[in-house]
């Protein structure tokens, strides 16, 4: 069995299990069928634009907007399945071997396990206290049930979320039962460095798909690079683009991975840029009071705030470095 742990930025990491097959439908538990029905519940909704007034596509489209404001660590947490008996006595008798795959360069390998740890005892009281918050409130929902036509989208909504929230406290007892038993084994990936690198070196996917892949020694410089635009870990620093998903996905031959990634990537995005844009208002602030002349807010603003656009142009010099020696 393997662990991803997918650095986002230097800080943040998304952690995905593998899935090595859907199971069949004879195989399914009722919550797998009740799980696969809602699914195909919403997307026919989403494609329904023949309802009144076309609630049910307006439903879905603020359903999903919802669902984008749930953390990537607990869509990360999910894709872990519960710790049952039969998994608990094969790790326990050694049947069953886990490894985490992770790119060495982009995440240090002592800090592997602190991570995993911290995503098993840190969010684990808190979905489990939110699990049981939307349990308690579902009765608060039913006179909702009396509005005609639409159906208790409330209860539903708290339905679902009770649920992602079990989802994911069993992923933070799982994860807690493998390193109570010094599982799993870290197996760095030269495969995730390579890709982390061109996702760096290339700005947008078909570049990186057409471009040769990264040299060692590209792969040593890149990384070099980011680990200095941290100023020795005190700055948060992108590592994984959007469009990278797709290619980590393919390369691993997971194709849910992407969705992950996507996510995940987009929300420490917007995370970071929040808090550069609160540090520039912050300077021009500063600027406005001090009354300064002949300089701009922008160039008081501190190196790392410009830390992604160094990084890229650092990752294409060095694109263009290995072009050079080839030619």
């Amino acid at each position: 069995m393997r662990l991803f742990l997918l650095p986002i930025s230097t800080r943040r990491s998304l952690i995905y299990y593998e899935k090595l097959h859907e199971k069949a439908v004879g195989e399914r538990s009722l919550l797998d069928k009740i799980t696969v029905k809602a699914n195909e519940t919403w997307a026919a909704w989403e494609k329904d634009e023949k309802s009144p007034l076309a609630w049910k596509t307006k439903v879905t489209h603020y359903g999903n907007q919802a669902l984008k404001r749930i953390p990537y660590e607990e869509w990360g947490l999910k894709t872990i399945p519960a710790l049952t008996a039969k998994r608990r006595q094969d790790i326990e008798e050694g049947r069953e071997k886990y490894q985490v795959m992770f790119p060495g360069l982009y995440l240090p390998r002592e800090r592997v396990p602190e991570i995993i740890q911290q995503l098993a005892l840190e969010r684990q009281a808190m979905h489990r206290s939110k699990m049981i918050w939307s349990v308690v409130v579902m009765p608060f929902t039913i006179p909702f049930m009396l509005i005609p036509v639409i159906p208790n989208l409330p209860f539903f909504y708290l339905v679902y979320r009770a649920y992602s929230h079990w989802k994911a406290f069993s992923g933070t007892k799982y994860l807690q039962f493998l390193l109570a038993h010094n599982l799993p084994t870290l197996n760095p990936s030269a495969q995730l460095d390579e890709a982390y690198t061109a996702g760096l070196m290339y700005p947008t996917r078909q570049l990186s798909r057409a471009a040769p892949r990264p040299t060692p020694e590209q792969v040593q410089e890149v990384a070099r690079v980011v680990q200095q635009q941290t100023n020795g870990g005190a700055e948060d620093v992108m590592v994984l683009q959007r469009w990278n998903g797709k290619l980590i996905a393919e390369q691993f031959r997971l194709p849910d991975m992407e969705v992950e990634i996507e996510r995940a990537v987009e929300q420490v995005e917007d995370s970071i840029k929040a808090k550069e844009e609160l540090v520039e208002e912050k300077l021009e602030l500063e600027k406005a009071t001090a009354k300064e002349e002949g300089k701009t807010a922008k160039d008081s603003l501190p190196e790392e705030v410009l830390k992604h656009k160094v990084i890229h142009e650092k990752a294409e010099e060095v694109a263009e470095e290995g072009k050079d020696k080839k030619a």
